[in-house]
């Protein structure tokens, strides 16, 4: 099953200068870019995105992640390939980076726990953000990107998987 899935690359991610390998690292597993783009995102934006957390995580995570989540430019990319979902939450490793395995993204790049966050009263700087099921990644994208960013082509990975 081909899918398309959000994934965002945080501000800490963009500031710390690893936007181009954490990209290779979804290139390299056979994923397709079909939209890319750099933002900067203001509140309310940040709102829509993370529209229901306050709900399931506390206002106090809204908060923080609202602040996080605008303190810098943030690359969008939409992605696509086989169970595309599924194979970047692979790629990405677990929400606290403390306990990403390595060879992750978040196990590879980042280490901090929730915990010391917490202590700090800021948002776990986990460097990514991937959508967390197929209808979360289409809403996503509707809010991300436009239709007309979003591109169709074949790469040469395509002739081995199809």
């Amino acid at each position: 099953m081909i899918q398309r899935t959000l994934v965002l690359l945080k501000p800490d991610a963009v500031q710390r200068g690893l936007a181009g390998r954490i990209i290779s690292r979804f290139e390299d597993a056979g994923l397709k870019i079909v939209g890319l783009k750099m933002v900067w995102i203001d509140e309310e934006f940040a709102r829509k995105h993370y529209y229901d957390l306050a709900q399931r995580k506390g206002e106090a995570v809204l908060r923080r992640m609202l602040k996080y989540i605008t303190n810098g430019p943030v690359i969008a990319i939409a992605l696509e390939g086989v169970e595309a979902v599924a194979v970047v939450r692979k790629l990405v490793g677990g929400t606290e980076p403390k306990t990403a395995p390595p060879g992750t993204i978040r196990g590879d790049f980042a280490h901090l726990s929730f915990e010391y966050a917490d202590s700090k009263d800021k948002a776990v700087p986990n460097l990514i953000h991937a959508s967390g099921n197929v209808e979360e990644a289409e809403q996503e994208l509707k809010l991300w990107f436009k239709p007309e960013e979003l591109h169709s082509y074949k790469t040469v990975h395509e002739v081995h998987v199809f």
